[in-house]
């Protein structure tokens, strides 16, 4: 329906990937504990078009597999104004005029922020179609073993319009110092469109300086600003976004922001997804009006209205951050005490002394990566899933229990200040006066993320250590931080917004990593 990019802000990316096993396939919950999910996004369609893809996202309660999956789209409400066909690589058949069936004779893995890439379609009008027809799409699932489910989505017809982004900008600044970049945006079409929508996906530290009435914010964050001019065919339009890179920006580094327009009746159904995917776009600023003034010169290259070529709809800004602005990672260590034969929580991870924020967000990998070795006397009884066992080569199961080595991801932003923990329940077997665990944080890893220019890398290195204590129940023990004190673990704040585009790097490319889209919340 949209760009690469807007998918990705649906689906809720933005979170660390995940450690998986090249072979591992979800665990099967009893048919009777899940509960199955279906959703396919409201669409407008220009007239005269290529029409656009879509496709189904399959939502499941627990991590599940599938078998015998079957996806019908009944579209005989849109007869004479909508066809939905086949697109490339998909198994469909036609049992009636107005109904497609797509059949995917593998297992489908299902989890919960949703699957999809199974069943695409393409959606296009009739030469009957005009401009203001809508109609319902039944979209239906079924699978062996599970009660059908269906969704109903909202296909209309628009007027086709061509909006096209403006150039690639670059610019430069210091932490904590102001600039401006522009948003522009052609009517290359021979249509004037009325009205336009920008979405913005800007990395951590591009805020906002001023918060538009016509613009809706989070905290800093730009997300989207709409504008009700009419752009003629031919014309061109611009509008001056002032920005202040973040004062716990990394640097040098760069920093990139995406502008993605849409008329107004996709920017409706972009803001269904956003509502059924529990996000926002933020609220309106008070600060006024931002202007979208004409440029001189023509641009080249009355219901609803709809893109006919939303591939030239985006464009990328790169903002240098120059000066110098780096990073302390400090490893975070723990003291536990129990009985014999108690199981007791030891709780250690890392901390950003800053100055500056890790944000590795754009390509969701992990700011660094954590090895740990259990205490002799000790045996690990409850393991988190962002931890992975390891054997020299070999690996294991996220959060397999009764392992030696484990690897630990993190989160994708890490703020100066924070600090990010993961908790492990340990059983003391065998009595060893200060049994010690190394911890190492900034350890190499055959995978994107992580972090190598520490500043102070002496402190890269903790320990768990774990005492048992004479007599007691055997019941669960306690756990202290090493270094004193109680600390903040406030985990790594991960941006809603996930740009990708030509600038976008592979997320999970070597390795046991893998993108898993862990914010989106299971809607039945």
């Amino acid at each position: 329906m949209f760009s690469n990019s807007t998918r990705r802000w649906l689906a809720g990316l933005g979170v660390a990937g995940a450690f998986v096993a090249a072979s591992a396939t979800p665990a099967v919950a009893a048919e009777s504990q899940i509960k199955l999910g279906l959703y396919f996004s409201d669409t407008t369609i220009a007239t005269n078009s290529d029409g656009k893809i879509g496709d189904t996202r399959i939502f499941s309660s627990a991590p599940t597999v599938l078998h015998d999956v079957a996806i019908r789209y009944d579209f005989s409400d849109l007869a004479g104004k909508v066809t939905v066909g086949e697109e490339s690589g998909s198994d469909c058949s036609t049992p009636s005029e107005y109904v497609l069936l797509c059949t995917d004779p593998f297992d489908v893995e299902v989890y919960e922020w949703g699957s999809t890439g199974f069943f695409d379609v393409q959606l296009k009008t009739t030469s009957e179609a005009k401009d203001g027809d809508a109609g319902t799409l039944k979209v239906t699932m079924t699978a062996a073993g599970q009660d059908p489910i269906s969704h109903d989505a909202k296909i209309r017809v628009g007027e086709g319009v061509d909006l096209a982004a403006g150039p690639e900008t670059k610019t430069s600044a210091a932490p904590g110092k102001a600039f401006t970049a522009p948003a522009t945006v052609s009517n290359v079409g021979e249509t004037a469109a009325k009205g336009a929508v920008a979405i913005f996906f800007n990395d951590y530290g591009l805020n906002a300086a001023k918060h538009f009435s016509n613009c809706t914010y989070v905290g800093d964050e730009l997300r989207t600003c709409r504008f009700d001019e009419e752009l003629a065919a031919g014309s061109t339009f611009t509008a001056s976004l002032p920005y202040v890179l973040g004062a716990d920006t990394y640097a040098p580094s760069s920093k990139y922001g995406e502008i993605i327009w849409m008329t107004p009746s996709e920017f409706e159904d972009f803001q269904t997804d956003v509502d059924f995917n529990q996000e926002t776009i933020g609220k309106p600023g008070t600060d006024g009006e931002l202007a979208l003034t004409q440029v001189p010169g023509k641009a080249t290259a009355q219901g609803f209205q709809a893109d006919r070529q939303p591939d030239n709809n985006g464009t990328i800004i790169t903002v240098t951050a120059t000066g110098k602005n780096g990073t302390d990672l400090e490893a975070l260590g723990t003291s536990v005490t129990g009985t014999a034969g108690a199981t007791v929580k030891a709780t250690f991870g890392l901390r950003n002394n800053g100055p500056a924020t890790l944000d590795y967000n754009r390509a969701g990998s992990s700011v660094t990566y954590l090895n740990f070795v259990v205490p002799q006397g000790t045996t690990a009884v409850a393991v988190p899933e962002n931890c992975i066992t390891r054997n020299g080569d070999e690996w294991g199961e996220p959060g397999q229990p009764g392992q030696r080595v484990y690897f630990c991801y993190f989160g994708s932003v890490l703020k100066a200040g924070d600090s990010d923990m993961v908790d492990f329940s340990l059983r003391i077997d065998k009595a060893i006066a200060n049994a010690t665990g190394p911890v190492k944080i900034n350890v190499t890893c055959q995978c994107d993320g992580g972090f190598t220019r520490d500043l102070k890398p002496a402190n890269d290195t903790a320990k768990v250590v774990v005492n048992a204590a004479p007599g007691g129940d055997g019941g669960q023990g306690g756990g202290g931080q090493g270094g004193g004190g109680t600390l903040p673990i406030t985990g790594s704040s991960t941006a809603l917004i996930a740009g990708v585009g030509a600038l976008l790097l592979a997320a999970g490319a070597a390795g046991y990593v893998v993108s898993r889209r862990r914010r989106t919340r299971f809607v039945a």
